[in-house]
């Protein structure tokens, strides 16, 4: 082992006691309630990280791209859901070679994302399994709940393809003004998830996938009746954002940026190795910053692509060569600026892990 000191900088840590119960508590809860875990992989994209995951009783992964899924299909994970929709002509011969493979669920949401895909399925002599996209209150993808019967008969009336039941995304969590105004409208989505599951089941469908997802939501939505699984991401490592959103506390933290003080020719304005190419741009505006640093006194103002900008009204001023450490807003869209990261226990590296299927 080294100590994170001897790392060229900026470098990408994960503190394994936070990860490690990170993952512990939040299968406990799922295992406890009697609901599936299923992590969205895009907050890590790292095998050691999924790995940790499905050995803790997650009984499958989530995935954003078909990258995502090409990885951790060769990789032997055989449960798979992709949760986005799969349109277009490289997209849809992709699916078909995924459910060759097996182990592969995709999302839709209309006819027109459908058609090709029956098609090409039918074409093939394969059926691919689907969940219908419900919008619950983020409007992004997904159909109305008004619509949810007669969009369901269509889609499942279509050939090659297999409803197994409904999916969400409660993104609309995240811009609720407190916690437990949060924590309502989290059962409301997975009560209404339940509701129009239900009703599917009264005109046949089967419906034997319940699926909501989001960390805002994991300590809420996930626990109506009904609801079979849940797909948080960012909980195994949380952020800035999670903390602002009461999801977790900074102990809870495991994602970091390690970065070093290389410049500080203007008074309380050190410049420190790591920019919006080591954090991510995602959520800057509205957080207000780039970062957490962990050094009272000190905040992460502002960034070009390789330099960060630090305010520094602290009791000891930063230097030319003081490692800081920083709390990312958005440990997904971070992650995926890195080719890889270190793993750390305190501050002793102790390994290397690789990052797969970046864009």
């Amino acid at each position: 082992m080294t100590s994170i000191a001897d790392l060229p900088t900026p470098a990408l840590l994960v503190d394994l006691d936070r990860l490690e119960r990170n993952i512990a508590r939040m299968a406990a809860a799922f295992a406890g309630a009697g609901v599936g875990l299923r992590p969205h992989t895009k907050t890590s994209k790292c095998l050691e990280v999924v790995r940790r995951q499905l050995d803790a009783g997650a009984l499958g992964m989530t995935c954003s791209t078909p990258a995502e899924v090409a990885w951790l299909q060769a990789a032997g994970v055989t449960d798979l859901l992709w949760a986005h929709a799969p349109v277009g002509p490289p997209k849809v011969a992709f699916v078909i070679d995924a459910v060759r493979r097996g182990g592969l669920t995709v999302a839709l949401d209309s006819e027109e994302a459908a058609a090709p895909l029956s098609a090409a399925a039918s074409a093939a002599g394969v059926t691919v399994p689907f969940v219908l996209e419900i919008n619950t209150g983020h409007a992004r993808l997904g159909v109305d709940p008004e619509r949810v019967p007669q969009v369901a008969a269509r889609l499942a009336a279509r050939p090659g393809l297999r409803l197994r039941g409904l999916l969400t995304h409660e993104g609309h969590l995240a811009t609720q003004p407190d916690r437990p105004t949060l924590e309502a409208a989290g059962r409301t989505a997975g009560e209404l998830m339940a509701r129009l599951a239900a009703g599917l089941r009264a005109d046949g469908h089967a419906m034997e996938v319940v699926s909501v997802g989001s960390t805002p939501g994991a300590t809420s939505t996930p626990f109506a009746a009904g609801v079979t699984e849940g797909r948080p991401g960012t909980y195994v490592y949380f952020d800035a954002n999670q903390m602002r959103l009461g999801s977790c506390t900074i102990d809870d933290c495991a994602l970091t940026v390690l970065a070093r003080v290389v410049s500080v020719q203007r008074a309380g304005r050190p410049i420190i190795d790591a920019g919006i190419k080591a954090m991510s741009s995602d959520t800057i505006a509205a957080a207000g910053s780039v970062g957490l640093v962990d050094r009272p006194g000190v905040a992460f103002v502002d960034a070009n692509e390789e330099h960060g900008f630090l305010a520094d009204a602290g009791d000891r001023p930063l230097a030319v060569g003081d490692l800081v450490r920083i709390i990312p807003n958005h440990a997904c869209g971070t992650t995926n600026m890195w080719s890889h990261l270190y793993a750390v226990r305190g501050d002793r590296v102790v390994e290397r892990w690789e990052i797969s299927a970046r864009y």
